[in-house]
């Protein structure tokens, strides 16, 4: 599975990169021959296997579109963004892949998350450290639905009912 999200990174990169360079955007031709090459040559790395220069070359693109002040290049996402990002690419590339009856367990646990998580907020009563408690443990479903382990995905609905039951928000 991570090697699913390393993968989706570079696919969001390679697109976002592609529209760009296909976009008639008037700025200077020689700078964007050199970034489609260099795209072409991280295309072909990661074809091969290769994702440590495929991910330098991207990194080389997003430097040198600043160094050239191409307004309309791509900018380097942060941190969160790029987990982001990745984490989009890498749930619609896994929906491909996992068995019918996984994704549809998968499913079952997102809708009673979605429903526990709803009551929580609603209730005016949970302290601070509750509130953070429920915000860390909806995290952690939601990365274990996002990777496809169903196991872990329960296991964290689990701990978000009990925070519910302890807090007479769920019977």
């Amino acid at each position: 599975m991570y090697e699913l999200l390393l993968d989706a990174e570079l696919h969001k990169a390679f697109d976002e990169w592609s529209s760009y360079l296909d976009a008639r955007t008037g700025e200077d031709p020689q700078d964007r021959a050199r970034l489609r090459s260099a795209l072409q040559s991280a295309r072909a790395a990661a074809a091969a296997g290769d994702r440590s220069s495929a991910r330098a070359l991207v990194a080389e693109m997003y430097d040198a579109a600043q160094g050239a002040g191409l307004p309309w290049a791509p900018v380097r996402p942060g941190p969160c963004a790029s987990d982001r990002q990745a984490r989009d690419y890498a749930k619609d590339e896994l929906r491909q892949v996992l068995p019918v009856d996984l994704r549809e367990d998968l499913d079952s646990v997102a809708i009673y998350l979605s429903v526990t998580r709803r009551r929580l907020r609603a209730a005016s009563h949970l302290d601070d450290a509750t509130r953070q408690d429920v915000l860390y443990v909806s995290a952690r479903a939601a990365m274990a639905l996002d990777l496809g382990h169903l196991t872990a995905a329960r296991r964290e609905l689990e701990r978000l009912k009990a925070i519910a039951r302890r807090c007479g928000v769920e019977s």
